[in-house]
């Protein structure tokens, strides 16, 4: 079985996060793998492990994105593939991201039965690169899964559904989104790290791909970033009821500017 993963480097979820120039700054952040793909990473380890094959890990990113490959690899992933996006001048989104995944199985010649992705990142939580890129390969997705089974050619999944969960069929080639409750992802082991040194790692830029500007230039702008405001102390309002309840909406519509 062919099995592919995308992942993504993204802060680790216990920095602080700072604020300059109007950018999030990275000076002394730890990078980790985003934890949804760690997910993806377990299930396509686990797949291989039943049903045999090889295992594919995609990403996109600066140099230091090479960490998070070899981390995936340490858990039992086979090969990477990584775009450098060092030249890139212009700002990616999801759907800049989407076509050069895409583009990069296609200069890569990679084939695929499965195609793993965490269901979102813990960055920008848009949750669009997995299904943009089902749609792009012209193949089946499902997203947000808890549960996955292969029998042939047949895909059994459970997916989260709000709270409810939802049981659905379909065939391969196929990709899924992981959600957190898939699996438990494995810690790397010592002899795992130290095979990871050796596996091999094919680096492109974005000259080795066959796209225009066009097709990987951002939908979406970034007009702002901003932290969320501190939190203030509640008010707890006292007397009679229907006092209590007029005062409530008077608060609510002139300083919480709800309603």
């Amino acid at each position: 079985m062919d099995i592919l993963v995308c992942l993504k480097q993204t802060f680790d979820t216990e920095e602080q996060i700072t604020i300059e120039n109007g950018q999030i700054s990275e000076d002394g952040v730890e990078f980790v793998i985003n934890p949804y793909d760690e997910y993806a990473v377990e299930e396509a380890i686990r797949l291989k492990q039943e049903h045999g094959g090889e295992v594919t890990v995609l990403t996109i990113g600066p140099e230091r994105a090479e960490q998070a490959v070899r981390t995936a690899m340490a858990m039992g992933a086979d090969k990477g593939v990584i775009l450098d996006t060092e030249d890139l001048d212009e700002e990616m989104d999801e759907h800049s991201v989407a076509h050069l995944l895409a583009a990069m199985i296609e200069e890569e010649d990679l084939e695929y039965d499965i195609i793993l992705c965490g269901y979102m990142a813990v960055d920008d939580g848009a949750a669009q690169v997995g299904p943009r890129l089902a749609e792009l390969l012209d193949i089946p997705h499902i997203s947000t899964i808890t549960k996955l089974e292969i029998k042939d050619e047949k895909v059994i999944v459970e997916k989260d559904a709000e709270g409810d969960v939802e049981h659905i069929e379909s065939k391969l080639p196929i990709l899924v989104t992981a959600q957190q409750g898939l699996n438990d992802p494995r810690y790397p082991s010592l002899p795992g790290i130290m095979k990871a040194k050796k596996k091999p790692i094919s680096r492109l830029d974005l000259d080795d791909l066959d796209l225009d500007e066009e097709d990987i230039q951002a939908k979406t702008e970034t007009l702002e970033i901003f932290l969320p405001p501190k939190k203030q102390a509640g008010k707890i309002l006292q007397g009679d009821i229907k006092d209590q309840a007029r005062k409530l909406v008077r608060l609510l519509h002139s300083e919480a500017k709800v309603i």
